[in-house]
């Protein structure tokens, strides 16, 4: 499908990738009169339809009202001024608005991604889906550009710059050489077994478990849709957890009081995703500039996926509108630097929660001793406490 227009020959931008990162950029890019292209190698009903994360922090919330794309969230998100921990001992909660005075905000990056295609069909941005052998051109030079297949026709497209938002798989990365970039990655034995479920939350807030037989987590999209996780080694297959073995397996790792609260309901959805980490660096090289999957990649437990995607959005955009109206094109070459700061830091708090709150294989009785001492620290200190919200709710940019 081609949303909008016929495919143009030149424009300032092209956006590979049509997820929510690259989704946002052109919606920013539009309203300050830059014009751009999305090419977007799904359609757009696989695109929509793809489950992903729902927490938001302030930041993100931030961009997509700065964006006009932020009625719909105001309406039907979840605004959450804390969450919980849990272990054997009991749960506590860390107050968001209390420690630092701010909030994250639960809405699911499918209502994301359906409100941004609205604004960009409004504002007749072209979106080409179901783009194929997508290749960059000329990236280390003043005229790059992309070339396409759509059917049995041919595209290309010049531009000034290519803004690679096609994650993890796509194209973009690929196309810096490899002796231009470095890359650093951990993997973890274990993943998440999630399922979606049509109950409903049972708690207002998320709670973080964590217990001798592993992490768990209960968390929701909506009022009426909950989404729940529990850890699993990495050789288990989500077909062989049925709706009733999920149940069990949950209410064991949730405190007593909460797992006697817990709604069953129709499972919709469920699948397993690793837990692992990512870093390319640099996130730019000539006039392409990386954004979110396609450069990094962390552990969900931080809630910080979509979040440090929209992060490099922001960093990206004020450069862009910069050069383009101004000429100068400092924040360009700064770019990369100014965006894995925050990479970095983000990295380093999705891993302190992951090792926080998982049953590490193979860990020595030492090791889970620091473990448990960690959890302590920060159910027994105010310091502790308001560390983990100043990092969950958002560092600044």
């Amino acid at each position: 499908m081609l949303s909008n227009q016929v495919v143009p020959k030149r424009v300032r931008v092209v956006i590979v990738g049509g997820g929510p990162a690259g989704l946002l950029l052109a919606r920013k890019l539009t309203r300050d009169g830059m014009d751009c292209v999305i090419l977007e190698r799904r359609s757009r009903p696989y695109v929509l339809s793809r489950i992903r994360a729902g927490v938001l922090e302030q930041g993100s919330v931030d961009q997509l009202r700065e964006a006009g794309v932020s009625q719909r969230l105001h309406e039907e998100g979840l605004v959450h001024g804390g969450c919980l921990l849990s272990d054997e001992n009991g749960h506590f909660r860390i107050d968001f608005a209390e420690l630092v005075g701010k909030s994250v905000t639960v809405y699911g990056q499918t209502e994301v991604t359906r409100d941004l295609y609205e604004a960009l069909d409004s504002d007749g941005v072209p979106i080409v889906h179901e783009a194929g052998n997508v290749r960059l051109h000329g990236i280390d030079t003043a005229n790059p550009s992309v070339t396409f297949d759509r059917g049995r026709l041919n595209y290309s497209i010049a531009c000034n710059f290519i803004a690679g938002c096609d994650g993890f798989h796509g194209v973009s990365r690929e196309s810096i050489p490899a002796g231009a970039r470095k890359q650093f990655e951990k993997s973890y034995p274990f993943g998440w077994l999630g399922v979606l479920s049509e109950s409903p939350p049972v708690n207002d807030e998320l709670i973080y478990s964590r217990s001798g037989r592993g992490f768990a987590l209960a968390s929701m999209r909506n009022p009426l849709l909950s989404r729940y996780y529990i850890q699993v080694p990495n050789s288990e297959n989500a077909d062989d957890w049925s709706a009733d073995r999920f149940w069990t397996e949950l209410r064991r790792r949730l405190p007593d009081s909460i797992a006697e609260c817990l709604e069953t309901g129709k499972v919709v959805e469920k699948s397993i995703a690793p837990i692992r980490t990512f870093v390319s660096e640099p996130m730019s090289f000539g006039r392409l500039f990386l954004c979110g999957d396609a450069s990094h990649i962390v552990p969900p437990t931080g809630a910080k996926g979509l979040n440090l995607a929209f992060s490099d959005v922001h960093y990206l955009h004020d450069a862009l509108i910069e050069e383009y109206r101004s000429g100068d094109g400092r924040k360009l070459k700064c770019y990369s630097e100014s965006a894995l700061a925050r990479v970095w830091k983000s990295m380093r708090f999705s891993l302190w929660m992951t090792n926080l709150l998982h049953r590490i294989p193979d860990a020595s009785e030492f090791e889970r001793r620091i473990q448990d001492t960690e959890f302590t620290h920060i159910r027994d200190t105010v310091n502790g406490r308001a560390l983990l919200a100043e990092n969950y709710t958002g560092l600044p940019y």
